[in-house]
């Protein structure tokens, strides 16, 4: 994952340091050595999370971080405040500053990579909020995502894995004023809690005895219930290896022993919004824009909706150079289908084709029929290369398992082709270009054999 970094610190030491480790990690980096600096830089330009020094001359980091949160314009931007060691006081103040989460001098490396990666993925999933919320007021409806009463639903609910009566007791009194929280001591049992349990967090401890914690994270990643579902994990100071297999399986989060209650709550916050705004992404649509904006044979947005989204979608991707991809997929002999067994038999198969399309794309990603037999998936933050990659994973799912309609009567054997393009930076694309290219590589697919899947010329060579 790539973003866009602002770095304000006023020693020149300091951003150097985080500047060469975020750069290592492909981040572009943009560097302020003062507060109206950075205010400055944020006014005329975009950016996905702010790296914020407490102690400067002039205006501190705790009036910088509540001016960004206090205008409109940037306070979905999060804020990590840089904080000294011996400073515990500051995360209190950040965190009525509205900082989204801490930084301790000196910075370790994996604690920076994940905090960072962490807070622009939440960014991505509320800026995609804003942009359907602007969507449907384009389209005329005045009534867009509420995120203030999506982020004050019910209480949250957490399950804490951990054997150590010391350590669970502290984090449940930290937790238990925002959200309600559950114990779990034997490790075994957990993963059956979590999936007949609707919880938002589960908060695991390294320290079990007797079992893998990372076998559970494992677990926990392979069930379609909790496959999305954040995992935070509590380690010691040493625990660096096993933390990065961790963090390779899937785990969200950590905080190292002795936890420190504000950075435990900000962890949390931070991974139960996520989660939040992932379900909502992938559930919810308000009623009343349903019947305009979706396909009443497969649920799947329409035609009208694309249309407006995906505009919105390239100009995002050349405001911010970064990747957007488009799948183009058609039903092979699709007619064949309809004219042998009926119209409601080409019906269900369009619906059980939405069905897999749906459990094969991400919560982000702009799935959409566009009519007949053809499909549309838009794939923001993807290049050409994983596109490519995800198209032929969902061509193989679609032609390994028959299509079975008519009750049962029946069993066919269905077959996709796709045409895949990838937005050109530097190249001002608009979403006819996106969508003429990826029209053109699908005819190419089935020209060449249908069940295939094509990559446009252009995006051929932007993925060398």
């Amino acid at each position: 994952m790539t973003g866009r970094v602002l770095i304000v610190d006023d020693i020149i030491a300091n951003v150097r340091l985080l500047e060469a480790r975020l750069l290592s990690e492909y981040f572009e980096v943009v560097t302020a050595s003062s507060g109206p600096e950075a205010l400055q830089e944020l006014e005329g330009d975009a950016f996905d999370i702010v790296l914020l020094d407490v102690m400067m001359p002039e205006m501190d980091g705790f009036e910088v971080c509540r001016r960004i949160k206090g205008d409109p314009k940037t306070a979905h931007i999060p804020v990590v405040m840089v904080t000294a060691l011996d400073q515990p006081d500051d995360r209190v103040k950040g965190l009525e500053a509205g900082a989204d989460d801490f930084l301790t001098k000196p910075v370790n490396d994996i604690s920076l990579t994940t905090r960072v990666k962490n807070l622009i993925r939440l960014k991505r999933l509320h800026d995609e909020f804003r942009m359907r919320a602007s969507t449907g007021r384009v389209m005329g409806f005045e009534d867009g995502i509420d995120l203030a009463s999506l982020l004050a639903q019910k209480k949250s609910r957490i399950l804490v894995i951990d054997e150590r009566r010391s350590s669970y007791e502290r984090s449940v009194a930290t937790l238990s004023r925002e959200s309600h929280v559950d114990v779990e001591t034997e490790a075994q049992n957990a993963q059956v809690r979590l999936v007949e349990g609707d919880y938002d967090l589960a908060i695991i401890s390294m320290d079990i005895k007797g079992f893998d914690p990372l076998r559970l994270c494992a677990q926990i990643r392979s069930f379609d219930k909790t496959r999305i579902l954040p995992i935070l994990l509590i380690c010691e100071d040493q625990d660096n290896d096993r933390l990065m297999k961790a963090l390779e399986l899937g785990v969200n989060d950590y905080v190292v022993r002795p936890v420190d209650r504000n950075e435990l709550l900000a962890r949390t916050r931070t991974q139960i919004r996520r989660k939040r705004f992932n379900d909502t992404l992938r559930d919810s649509v308000q009623e009343t824009m349903e019947l305009a904006i979706k396909d009443s044979l497969t649920g799947l947005y329409n035609r009208r909706y694309l249309e407006s989204h995906l505009t919105l979608l390239t100009q995002e991707a050349s405001q911010r150079r970064s990747a957007l991809s488009l799948m183009v997929l058609d039903v092979d002999h699709f007619k064949h289908v309809n004219d042998t067994y009926g119209h409601h038999v080409g019906d269900e198969v369009l619906k059980d084709l939405a069905r897999r399309l749906k459990r094969n794309t991400r919560g982000l990603d702009l799935l959409c029929r566009y009519g007949g037999e053809e499909f549309v998936i838009a794939m923001p933050e993807t290049a050409a290369n994983l596109a490519y990659g995800a198209a032929d994973r969902i061509r193989e799912k679609v032609a390994i398992e028959p299509f079975v309609v008519s009750g049962g009567v029946h069993s066919l054997d269905i077959t996709i082709s796709i045409g895949v393009s990838s937005y050109t930076i530097g190249q001002n694309d608009t979403s006819d270009d996106l969508f003429r290219r990826a029209d053109k590589a699908l005819y190419e697919a089935k020209m060449g054999g249908r069940n295939k899947v094509v990559l446009d010329s252009s995006a051929q060579d932007a993925a060398i």
